[in-house]
């Protein structure tokens, strides 16, 4: 295993502060340092950038951040077990790694970041999505992120990158590609963890586009794609009845058929239709 800094293996570190990972708090530790680095390379160039990082548990994946440039990394971790390991990490990096005990949920990070910023996590699967969700989806556009590095499970990368007509396809793919490049960029099995999760893992890449595809307000939009894919075989007329009691005609507006069924429907025509329905 390759070095990239002073520090012992993580290995090492899990043993001298005792941090079994628990299943409660979504953990699955990733110990090679190798991966946690080609995981950082994957964020771009770090250079002269603040960092994000959601849940770095015993700091493998902050430590090939603050390898591999980055100007500062601010870490947010709920585990309090997890604290002293990252202490060591910002001994060695002075002045460059920031540690908030807390819940990422809770805690608004921008008060500890410059721009331009970058978010690269192995995000904790039981809150992953939502923060995922809540990036995309400020009523503001440009984000603070410039892009976004994450890992989740397998299930959840496909679907963020899903197109029209596959079975992934629905809310995550339609948020992601409204207003982000997305792409998976890594694949990871789940030896590669400890304990290994039953599923494998892959790490997404999402770079903030300018300017949404299409125009149309996010909360709107939010609400709609998530009406029409709660019950994915329905036809849109009935997944959306309790959005306005006039559908039919809104759906004909915006040049959708009242019989479509949400997976059929391409981005522009999600956009389309909460145009229509935030004008009337």
């Amino acid at each position: 295993m390759a070095t990239i800094d002073t520090l012992p293996p993580l290995r090492d570190v899990i043993r001298a502060h005792d941090l079994q990972a628990r299943k409660s708090m979504g953990q699955n530790f990733l110990l090679d340092l190798n991966l946690t680095a080609k995981i950082a390379r994957q964020a771009g160039d770090l250079t002269g950038c603040d960092v994000l990082e959601i849940g770095p548990g015993p700091g493998g994946l902050t430590r090939g951040l603050l390898s591999e440039g980055a100007r500062h990394v601010l870490a947010i971790e709920k585990d309090a077990r997890c604290l002293p390991a990252l202490a060591e990490i910002a001994a060695v990096y002075p002045g460059r790694l920031k540690v908030l005990e807390g819940d990422a949920l809770e805690i608004d990070p921008l008060s500890h970041l410059s721009p331009p910023i970058r978010v690269a996590a192995n995000l904790p699967y039981n809150v992953g999505t939502e923060l995922l969700v809540r990036w995309l989806t400020p009523k503001d556009w440009p984000p603070f992120w410039q892009s976004l590095t994450l890992m989740f499970q397998r299930e959840v990368a496909e679907r963020i990158v899903a197109q029209p007509g596959s079975k992934t396809y629905g809310r995550l793919a339609i948020l992601a590609q409204w207003r982000a490049e997305a792409r998976i960029v890594l694949q990871l099995p789940p030896e590669a963890f400890t304990p290994p999760p039953k599923v494998s893992s892959s790490v997404v890449h999402l770079d903030a586009l300018p300017t949404p595809r299409y125009p149309a307000d996010a909360a709107v939009l939010s609400r709609v794609v998530a009406a029409a894919f709660n019950q994915r075989r329905k036809m849109l007329r009935a997944a959306l009845k309790g959005i306005a009691p006039d559908i039919e005609d809104r759906l004909q507006a915006a040049g959708l058929k009242p019989t479509d069924r949400a997976e059929q429907i391409p981005l522009e025509g999600f956009c389309a239709l909460a145009r229509v329905i935030a004008a009337k």
